[in-house]
């Protein structure tokens, strides 16, 4: 049996510190060798104890967490999880943490933490086994705000069979496709494809998928687009409700290209990335294939934004005209889409292991035999800012 996952416990309330190490403790994958009340505590409980993975609450005294995280990212990098409370202002600082090097934010209400059971305290668990298995990580510089220009939409009409209106219902049955076709027309295993041969295809929309790590991948991908890229982009990150807003606004701060919440009907145009909301599904209007489409959030699924939904509407309304990405996180959430778009002749890039935070989205996809090139992050964001360079 493979060693426990070690974890330090930070926040000043001793209730959560108790609730926490308890929730963990309960998972045999788990040990908590160590507990701190504050910012300056946990700097010295990381060098003392050395865990693998932190859980570090926002707001205490002496030191706060986002402090806290910076220090400890700079001395003795380790996987941060923050808990943030799910207001504005928290989402606000969420970001500041992320963009620090926190791994994830969990929001912090007090009604997912009283019970037996919830979605949150099965998240956190997971997530800590998951970070605390992966390689140590490495500090993350947040770019600078940027010039920003806007670029005119290029718009190609298609039509191509819709999507069913009903998320939940398209993605089993997809599922049930998937497994008669990885019966029939399973390929040989190939090795897998590096960057040699990558390059950006003609297409009509660039779709990214991505979880735990993702906010910083995406920063660091989109932050090198320029102005003029040729493209739409869908973005799929799973995040809560409250803190999406705040994620497009901050990425639109910061890159040339125009980020913005995605919103029930908004036309999609070159150089806009549109950032699927927390709780909704985010697919393409299959009536207007120039138009998005914000749906609710399908109980039957895991993921609310769910990349298998986006990634199945992609192929639907754009066949071979799509490139599909899949970044760093947790599961599978994409795979089941990827085999869909590769049945349509579509592009699918992965993220390497050495650059993600959590290699199971992208591993996921890769040991599916579905992705064309297998990818450092640095090189997905060199090649796609290619193509918008004239």
């Amino acid at each position: 049996m493979s060693m426990p996952v070690k974890v330090l416990i930070v926040d000043d309330s001793s209730f959560f510190r108790n609730r926490i190490a308890d929730l963990l403790e309960g998972d045999a994958r788990i040990k908590v060798v160590g507990t701190a009340a504050n910012g300056r505590e946990a700097i010295e409980q990381v060098k003392l104890q050395r865990p693998d993975v932190v859980t570090m609450d926002v707001e205490m005294p002496e030191m706060n967490g986002i402090d806290a995280l910076r220090t400890i990212m700079q001395q003795s990098p380790v996987h941060v999880i923050m808990l943030s409370s799910l207001t504005h202002e928290g989402a606000r600082i969420s970001m500041q943490a992320l963009e620090a090097g926190a791994a994830d934010c969990i929001p912090k209400d007090l009604r997912q933490w009283m019970g037996s059971s919830s979605d949150i305290q099965s998240q956190l668990r997971e997530q800590v086994v998951a970070l605390g298995k992966s390689q140590r990580p490495r500090t993350f510089n947040g770019s600078s705000s940027l010039e920003r220009n806007r670029s005119p939409l290029r718009r190609t009409e298609r039509k191509d069979a819709p999507l069913a209106s009903d998320p939940g219902a398209a993605l089993a049955a997809l599922r049930q496709r998937a497994e008669a076709a990885n019966t029939a027309t399973r390929r040989p295993e190939v090795s897998h494809r590096v960057s040699s041969g990558a390059k950006v295809p003609d297409c009509k929309v660039v779709v990214i998928g991505s979880s735990t790590g993702g906010p910083a991948a995406l920063q660091k991908i989109l932050t090198r687009l320029p102005a003029a890229f040729p493209y739409p982009i869908m973005l799929v990150q799973h995040m809560p409700s409250t803190f999406t807003p705040v994620f497009a606004e901050r990425l639109n701060q910061q890159c040339n290209i125009n980020v913005k919440e995605a919103e029930d009907g908004d036309r999609m145009v070159a150089g806009t990335a549109y950032l699927a909301p927390g709780g909704k599904q985010l697919i393409i209007d299959p009536k207007q294939s120039d138009r998005l489409k914000v749906m609710p959030g399908d109980e039957r699924l895991t993921y609310k934004p769910s990349v298998d939904v986006s990634y199945a509407s992609a192929a639907k309304s754009f066949g071979d005209k799509v490139l599909a990405v899949i970044l760093t996180g947790m599961g599978s959430d994409g795979t089941d889409g990827a085999r869909l778009l590769k049945r349509s002749g579509a592009t699918v890039w992965a993220q390497d292991e050495n650059s993600s935070t959590i290699y199971g989205m992208p591993k996921s996809v890769i040991e599916a035999n579905l992705a064309d090139s297998v990818l450092d992050l640095d090189e997905i964001g060199t090649l796609l800012s290619r193509r918008g360079e004239r």
